[in-house]
């Protein structure tokens, strides 16, 4: 989002993605963590509970780079949630579980907001509303709205299968437990290089096309209450 307004200048627009961002930092990425230790614990494992990670406090979550990646150009990451998978009944089964429940968090509340995007667009339509809330409801039109974005954006990139994202924990059901732990030891080198990729905009082109096909998706769905009444 930054990142957008340092190359276009400065717009309404863009600066509400700038702080619409912002909120989905301290708001909504704490929901995502929550989601992977609210599973984990329902599937028998308390580790992120006993860590404190069964919450949805920001300051237990908040990874400073992956928030400031947010920001930046809307993709980024939290803190990850301690998960301990021999706890579980099915280890593989309940890490995908448990990794699956972030990323399906993230589309829940982008279609949450996307609802209350369409509602004060909705009432904006209306000339009694404008007139006197105009400027809030055209605010809050594209607030929620890029925060809804931001939410699928998270979850595409979350869902990728490279460690150590929530779609490399889904993958363990595909990939051979030796072969997966093994590319597990470079984890931390590996997602450095997703950083400068996504920093230099290689990785972010792709991401958003497919951010922007699931967009259409949620928006469709989003928009099906608003028929009934219009």
């Amino acid at each position: 989002m930054l990142m957008n307004l340092l190359r276009s200048g400065f717009s309404t627009q863009t600066l509400i993605g700038v702080f619409s961002s912002i909120f989905v930092v301290f708001c909504t990425l704490p929901i995502h963590e929550f989601a992977h230790a609210w599973v984990a614990t329902k599937l028998g494992d308390d580790t992120a509970r006993l860590k404190g990670r069964l919450t949805i406090n920001p300051l237990a979550h908040i990874d400073l780079i992956g928030a400031l990646m947010i920001v930046l150009v809307g993709f980024g990451y939290a803190k990850p949630v301690p998960v301990n998978a021999r706890r579980f009944k099915n280890p593989r089964g309940g890490m995908a579980l448990t990794a699956l429940a972030g990323p399906l968090s993230n589309l829940i509340m982008a279609l949450f907001f996307l609802l209350l995007s369409n509602l004060s667009a909705y009432a904006l339509s209306g000339d009694d509303a404008a007139a006197t809330y105009g400027v809030v409801l055209f605010v809050c039109r594209y607030f929620f709205y890029y925060a809804a974005y931001i939410n699928v954006s998270l979850a595409v990139f979350n869902l990728l299968p490279i460690p150590p994202l929530d779609g490399s924990r889904i993958a363990t059901l595909l990939i051979p437990a030796k072969y997966y732990f093994k590319i597990m030891q470079y984890e931390r080198y590996i997602m450095l290089g997703i950083l400068a990729l996504l920093f230099f905009g290689v990785l972010s082109t792709p991401l958003a096309w497919i951010t922007g096909k699931v967009m259409i998706a949620v928006e469709w769905i989003a928009i099906l209450p608003f028929r009934f009444i219009s």
